[in-house]
Formats: structure tokens, sequence, C-alpha cells
């Protein structure tokens, strides 16, 4: 990736952001993070028994990936994380203003089907609905793409690199 971009992948649950974040950070041939990974333990215990995150519980969450983006800025990266509203879209942007969100869409018969296929994820798929309800989709002012994910992931990444590029050819150049 040329320039200095920083992608977070976002979207619910069994949207494929960790596959689709992988195989663009190794397009891109940048580090790419799982922003699952900076869930505090009291967190991923929630979400495994079946409750949904509140804006107390995402808070630290938030501000980690924002600083793992804000530290990225130079080299460029790659980070996962569902960001599933504008507050805490924004809330990242705080601490990394240059970063580029890519909204990873799916109908929601796509997305229950992937979840029951998943294996030895935190996240149970009850909690689906929760994120459905919660998300809002980038609004025009937001520095983004949002790409469909029906199809291979390969597929599924060639869209994403084509949308960057539409976005801000310059910065996104494998």
């Amino acid at each position: 990736m040329s320039g200095t971009r920083v992608v977070v992948v976002m979207g619910v649950t069994g949207t494929g952001k960790t596959t689709i974040g992988v195989l663009l950070a190794a397009r891109f041939g940048v580090p790419f993070a799982e922003g699952d990974d900076f869930h505090p333990r009291a967190n991923i215990a929630k979400m495994s028994g079946g409750t949904p995150l509140d804006d107390n519980d995402r808070g630290p969450w938030l501000d980690a990936i924002g600083a793992w983006a804000r530290d990225r800025t130079e080299a460029g990266g790659v980070i996962s994380g569902s960001a599933l509203r504008r507050a805490y879209r924004d809330r990242v942007r705080a601490t990394a203003p240059d970063i580029v969100f890519v909204h990873l869409t799916a109908g929601r018969a796509l997305i229950e089907e992937r979840l029951a296929r998943r294996q030895g994820h935190f996240m149970p798929t009850k909690l689906l609905a929760s994120q459905l309800a919660e998300l809002q989709p980038l609004e025009q002012d937001e520095k983004g793409v949002t790409v469909d994910v029906s199809g291979t992931p390969e597929e599924t990444t060639d869209r994403v690199v084509e949308a960057l590029r539409e976005l801000d050819a310059s910065s996104f150049a494998p």
C-alpha cells in the first residue's frame, strides 16, 4: 500500500472481517491485526455468554484499535473491528483521523449460514440480531467503502481493492 493508510475492516459478525482483512493486508504488504484480540477478557466473557456489549464495554476496545491505527500511520496496516455505530467510528477516528473504513455487508441468510459453519469463535450466533439492529452503515461524509461479501474471499478482496482505488487511487496500490 503506497501512502500512509490504515484500513479498518468493519461489519457485523460473520461477514468475514478477519478473512478479508488478512487477504487485504497480504495484498498491500502491511501488517494485519485482529480486532477481537484488543477486547478485554471481560468483554469476551460477556459476548461468550450471549450478552451484547454496551458503550462502556466498547470504549477501551475502540481506543485500543485507534491507538494501533495511529501507530501505523506511516507504514500502513489493516485491522478488523465491528465499528457498527457512527459514534464508534468517530471515536476511532479521533485517535487515527486518516483511517479508511471498509464496511463488509451481506444478506442475513448468508451471514447466518456462515455463522452456522463457524467453529471455535466466542461470538454466538444469537448476537447477530443485536448487531444488525445496532448497525449504522457508513455515511457519505465518512471516508470508506461498502462491499458485498457474497462470493469467494478472493473475489471480495478484489472488490475491496477496486473500491479503495476508486476512493483514493494514490493511496491504495498493491
